[in-house]
C-alpha cells in the first residue's frame, strides 16, 4: 500500500463513489479531475481521494474540498476539469452555484444561493 508524501498539498478533494453518485458519473468525474491535475501538473498541490457515501445522495455527485470545506454537488466531469482548474488559481468563488455547504466562523453552514434538502438531524 501507497503512503503518500503529502509535504506542499494545498487541497484536498474527496469525491464521492458511493452508489448515487457512481450512477450520477461518479466514475466519470473522479477520472477527469485526476486527469486536470495531471495536465496541469499539480499533483503535489493537489490530492485526492476516492469515498463511499457522504450521505448527500440528492446532491449526487457530490465533491468536498478541504482546507475550503466546500461541499460541491452535482458534479460533471466538465464541472470537476473547471473546478481543478480555479484550484490551481486560488478561486473557488465561481462553483458558488454548486456549493451545497461551506465551512464559516468555525462550523459547516448551507449556502443560500442554492435548492437543496436539509437533510436529517443528527442531534
Amino acid at each position: 500500500m501507497t503512503t503518500w508524501n503529502l509535504t506542499g498539498t494545498e487541497h484536498h478533494v474527496l469525491i464521492c463513489n458511493g452508489s448515487s453518485c457512481m450512477r450520477k458519473g461518479g466514475e466519470e468525474v473522479t477520472q477527469a479531475v485526476r486527469d486536470e491535475i495531471a495536465s496541469l501538473g499539480i499533483d503535489s498541490k493537489i490530492h485526492t481521494t476516492r469515498t463511499r457515501c457522504n450521505g448527500r445522495c440528492k446532491d449526487a455527485c457530490v465533491v468536498i474540498v478541504y482546507p475550503q470545506g466546500a461541499w460541491l454537488n452535482g458534479m460533471t466531469p466538465e464541472r470537476g476539469r473547471e473546478m481543478v482548474r480555479k484550484l490551481a488559481e486560488d478561486e473557488l468563488k465561481c462553483l458558488q452555484p454548486f456549493t451545497t455547504y461551506e465551512f464559516r466562523r468555525g462550523a459547516m453552514a448551507p449556502v443560500d444561493n442554492n435548492v437543496t434538502f436539509a437533510g436529517i438531524s443528527k442531534t
